[in-house]
């Protein structure tokens, strides 16, 4: 059975049918008219084959012009369901184009973890007064942080699959070996979806070696696919690079779900209008869609999508805007469009430790953006700084929002016979001495109807929001782990060359 993830019954919109159409008409034209260059050799042969237009540009540098019926095709060969499996069935995510569920995940791939840690400060007007306050240390993240964020997302309720969100930089990771223990960390330690991105082609068939062993074989492993990949083969504006198409190409043939993510940024890699860049956005990665069934009809395939709006200041990417969030709503009615799974953005904030500026940014994207009906969201938990720092603690607090989120999302539980039955409560409670509903309320917070008070909650009026964060971070993280069996670890030592030995979970099992 699979994840319930939230249910959006009536999804936000944006765009009326004819501006989907106009920026629909507009991305065939650029792929047309406009083409796409491309790196990769075999992209270019591909895609001429299949009757795309193909012409030199300079060295190892095609432009390709893709006709509308090639872009057509592959939307209507591209599966409109996929399966996201995991180790444990109860965590497989089923997303269909066009059913607003939405399935929330970690991201992607931060270089700085922050570890948060309370001192005790005393009041100096008064001296009685002792309060703790949060000290932020910022550091390079290791496969020993990996491990822990992925046993944090096994315990986090609304999180429903895992993508990496950590660099793992340790001084043994490098190029070779980097692939193979950052999928086996994750793998190892939550039972979960994991979705990430591959470092070097080489290890392609290491890391699906290694899937097919924790899934049970290679025939279960299509059935259950415990693992998928993101590739970001498009550079904005309109280029496809060599190696990630290669990655691609691979992975298109392995048959292996995967994401096409496209993240332009308006103002410098795409233009600064609305239509300008979900235009573009949109035609690069229908060129991708159109890539994967060019290779092998019935790739699953996500439309992915992480465009962002350009600071003023320093030119870096702007998550936190209000434009970043609008085109992520955009894109996701696109993917609608076409009746393809969406893997959308949000959760995300410019600041760089949690707080005020931190909640606004990403409660806002959050809200909004789930409630635009995305099948997939990531990023969803504990990014900071533009997406460059990862935060256990601001993860712990995301959860507890998107729990209030869930309760919000609830249908509405209006129906003709219990309003009888209210009416004649009513009735009977106007005429009571203290005319209070107080007996009816418990009943409902019991089965869940109603909402608990925020969990952080201080009724004595003090800030102790991060402080009672991090102490439910601590709990968690005392929670047994989820580790695999002892025999798949053993098998995987013995068939899969480079995992660090000390990600051997063996003797904790």
């Amino acid at each position: 059975m699979a994840r319930e993830g939230l249910l959006v019954i009536r999804p936000l919109e944006r765009l009326a049918t004819k501006d989907l159409n106009h920026i629909h008409q507009a991305s065939l034209d650029i792929l047309s008219e406009i083409g796409i260059n491309c790196h990769n050799r075999d992209a270019v042969e591909a895609f001429a084959g299949a009757g795309a237009g193909a012409s030199p540009v300079g060295d190892e540098i095609s432009n390709i012009k893709i006709p509308p019926k090639l872009v057509l095709k592959a939307i209507e060969n591209a599966p409109k369901e996929i399966v996201l499996g995991a180790r444990d069935p109860a965590n497989q995510l089923i997303l269909h184009g066009d059913r607003t569920r939405v399935y929330l995940a970690s991201g992607s791939e931060s270089n700085i973890w922050l570890d948060t840690s309370f001192r005790p400060f005393i009041n100096k007007n008064d001296p009685d007064e002792e309060v703790k306050l949060p000290s932020f240390n910022p550091r390079r993240g290791t496969v020993a942080d990996l491990a822990f964020s992925a046993h944090l997302a096994q315990s986090l309720d609304t999180l429903d699959a895992f993508i990496r969100p950590v660099n793992i930089q340790d001084k043994d990771i490098n190029n070779h070996n980097k692939d193979v223990n950052k999928f086996f960390c994750c793998l190892n330690n939550t039972s979960k979806h994991v979705m990430a991105g591959l470092t070097s082609l080489e290890q392609l068939q290491n890391v699906i070696a290694m899937a097919e062993i924790v899934a049970g074989g290679q025939q279960a492993l299509q059935n259950n696919p415990i693992i998928s990949f993101i590739t970001c083969l498009v550079k904005s504006p309109l280029q496809m690079v060599d190696d990630t198409t290669q990655t691609l190409i691979r992975i298109c043939l392995e048959g292996l779900p995967v994401v096409i993510s496209s993240s332009p940024q308006a103002g410098t890699t795409a233009p600064p209008s609305e239509a300008g860049i979900v235009s573009q956005i949109n035609a690069e990665v229908l060129a991708g869609i159109t890539l994967t069934q060019i290779i092998n009809p019935g790739t699953p395939v996500i439309y992915g999508s992480v465009p962002v709006r350009a600071r003023l200041d320093n030119l870096n990417d702007a998550y936190g805007a209000p434009e970043s969030t609008a085109y992520n709503i955009d894109c996701v009615q696109m993917a609608r469009y076409y009746g393809l799974p969406c893997y959308s953005t949000a959760g995300v904030s410019d600041a760089p430790i949690p707080g005020l500026q931190s909640a606004v940014e990403r409660l806002f994207s959050s809200l909004l953006v789930a409630l635009s009906g995305p099948q997939y969201l990531h990023c969803a938990f504990g990014l900071l700084d533009g997406n460059s720092t990862f935060s256990p603690l601001q993860a712990v607090m995301d959860d507890t929002h998107f729990k209030m989120l869930r309760q919000f999302l609830k249908p509405a539980d209006i129906d003709p016979e219990n309003l009888e039955a209210v009416y004649r409560k009513i009735a009977d409670t106007v005429q009571t001495s203290q005319k209070l509903f107080i007996n009816d309320i418990r009943p409902l917070m019991r089965k869940g109807k109603l909402s608990k008070p925020y969990i952080f909650e201080d009724r004595q009026g003090n800030d102790s929001v991060l402080c009672k964060a991090n102490q439910e971070l601590e709990r968690l993280m005392t929670l047994p782990g989820c580790h695999l069996p002892e025999e798949i670890i053993e098998k995987v030592y013995e068939r899969i060359p480079g995992i660090l030995p000390r990600l051997d979970t063996r003797k904790s099992n």
